[in-house]
């Protein structure tokens, strides 16, 4: 089928604000607990009013969701729970119509253990043509009873898993995501047919997952702390694929974002040369603490890795895999570290807000483009799952220790005083994760009626971003200031400044006051954890 036609330039990705929908938690169209695709369609209008420039979808392919749809059984079919394939062609027609892009997410390191192919490995037995498609050895030890490699897992406990004939399979994740073999044709012929699928339905870009894990090394190697290569993460033979799938997106007008988790710039930089991916998320930004100093090195470091390959910066607070951005804020440790997840950790809430709005206003008015993490528009904090509740594999492979990533991925609340805070409709049965008792405040309609929600903040910051010049790609100017402040300038356009200090700055010179994450101090001054946006 042929692609809409784009509605607006052919380097949007370069300053676009993407807003990403994880589908299960996001609104539930049939009533029955599960967010779906109906339930996106009925809620286009929010995303369109909001003022963001695209939507990216978390897997929606069919999967038995033994990680949330990261477990991929069929790229070509919808899981029954979000819905059809139909429902999913007139998603993308729908939000076309609206001036809303869609990206939709591939994959590629690992499938389903349901998937068809990994069915034929198990049945054809060691040796196999099906079996050479995954990573399948003997173990070791005398009787194989050991596994090929000692790789650590990217989730607790081991990577390998033993079938009854006794071979091993490869799994960096869970052992239900067997790892392909990239350097097998039938994955790299598989993986860009996929590609072609979505972009003949209209889709304008991929997410690529894990996109830095693909490539193993052959022989597969111990791994060595400290030793290049590593065995499975970053190899030089990964941008060969990646050369290859941008000469397809090229062919559609399609751009890619890869998730990319490199402490090496010149390396992260490799993905962004000019025929391979066009942007990656920015991860450091992401787990940086809510400290001046950090933030501003951090900024800096963002802009200088991309420049040499001049790729856009991406900016994002949140995702469906961190803790929400009110709650880390207000937490005496405001970092991210997947490792220092712990139950129990308390947050000042307040705070965290009256940061996680400063950060809003700073991450928006930074070079490049911004990914916007659902709910986070409506200043959701961390919810505390029971555990007879929890679905997250970190959880259950840590022991326990880990709390997992669910507490990100509770049921956004939409009408206050409806059945599921309106997650479900009228049907009122119980969502997947439990919603918090106090969430009616947080809700989509009572913030739409209060000019001092987040929401509100939000609305009025997007759609300055649209009208005011200076703002999204290009370059910026940092501005003399006080200690524990950040304030710089975009091309002839506004001035940002956050203050992070304990006490109230006083304001550049200024002629307009655009926009405020918080009231200012009756002398005009700014007060602690509040930006503003200005013109001189």
């Amino acid at each position: 089928m042929a692609a809409p036609t784009p509605t607006r330039t052919a380097d949007w990705w370069r300053d676009a604000v993407i807003y990403q929908i994880y589908p299960r938690s996001f609104a539930d169209g049939d009533g029955d607990g599960t967010g779906d695709l109906a339930g996106v369609r009925a809620r286009l209008p929010h995303l369109a009013s909001l003022g963001v420039d695209a939507l990216w979808l978390t897997p929606w392919y069919a999967s038995p969701m033994v990680d949330g749809g990261y477990d991929v059984a069929d790229y070509r079919a919808i899981d029954p729970a979000f819905g059809t394939l139909d429902e999913a062609e007139k998603l993308i027609a729908e939000a076309t119509e609206l001036g809303l892009r869609v990206i939709v997410d591939i994959v590629p390191n690992h499938v389903s253990d349901q998937h068809a192919w990994f069915r034929e490995a198990l049945a054809a037995g060691p040796g196999s043509p099906a079996r050479a498609r995954f990573h399948f050895r003997p173990g070791r030890g005398a009787d194989g009873e050991l596994p090929p490699n000692d790789w650590p897992s990217q989730f607790s406990g081991s990577t390998w898993t033993r079938v009854p004939d006794g071979e091993w399979y490869l799994h960096l994740f869970t052992p239900e995501q067997p790892d392909l073999n990239w350097s097998h044709p039938d994955v790299r012929r598989e993986h860009e047919e996929v590609l072609r699928f979505w972009f003949e339905r209209g889709v304008a870009g991929v997410r690529i997952d894990s996109a830095a894990l693909l490539t193993k090394d052959p022989e597969l190697r111990d791994f060595t702390e400290g030793v290049d290569p590593h065995p499975y993460i970053d190899l030089d033979e990964i941008h060969d694929i990646y050369r290859s799938w941008r000469a397809i997106a090229d062919e559609y007008g399609a751009v890619f974002v890869g998730e990319v988790w490199l402490p090496d710039a010149e390396r992260f930089a490799r993905y962004l040369r000019p025929d391979e991916l066009h942007t990656a998320f920015n991860f450091n930004f992401l787990a940086c603490p809510w400290e001046p100093d950090r933030l501003r090195r951090t900024i800096d470091d963002t802009l200088a890795e991309h420049a040499p390959v001049h790729a856009p910066a991406t900016w994002v607070l949140c995702n469906h895999d961190v803790t929400r951005t009110a709650t880390r804020y207000g937490r005496a440790d405001t970092a991210f570290d997947f490792a220092a997840k712990r139950f129990g950790t308390p947050a000042d809430l307040e705070l965290g807000t009256r940061r996680a709005r400063a950060a809003a206003l700073l991450t928006l008015a930074l070079p490049g483009s911004v990914y916007l993490y659902q709910g986070e528009e409506l200043g959701l904090p961390e919810a505390d799952i029971p555990l007879d509740r929890i679905q997250d594999p970190m959880y259950f492979r840590s022991g326990g220790t880990d709390p997992g990533r669910d507490g990100c991925r509770v049921p956004l609340p939409w009408e206050a005083a409806a059945p599921a805070y309106g997650f479900g409709g009228d049907a009122g049965t119980e969502p997947w994760l439990p919603q918090p008792a106090d969430w009616a405040r947080y809700a989509v309609d009572r913030q739409s009626a209060d000019p001092g929600s987040m929401l509100a903040l939000y609305r009025a910051a997007l759609g300055l971003r649209r009208s005011e010049p200076g703002f999204g790609d290009g370059a910026l100017t940092w501005l003399p200031a006080p200690d524990g402040v950040l304030a710089f300038t975009r091309d002839s356009g506004p001035t940002c400044v956050v203050n992070l200090s304990a006490g109230p700055v006083r304001l550049p010179a200024h002629h307009t006051l655009l926009l405020a994450s918080g009231p200012l101090d009756p002398t005009g001054t700014l007060p602690p954890d509040t930006a503003v946006w200005l013109r001189a």
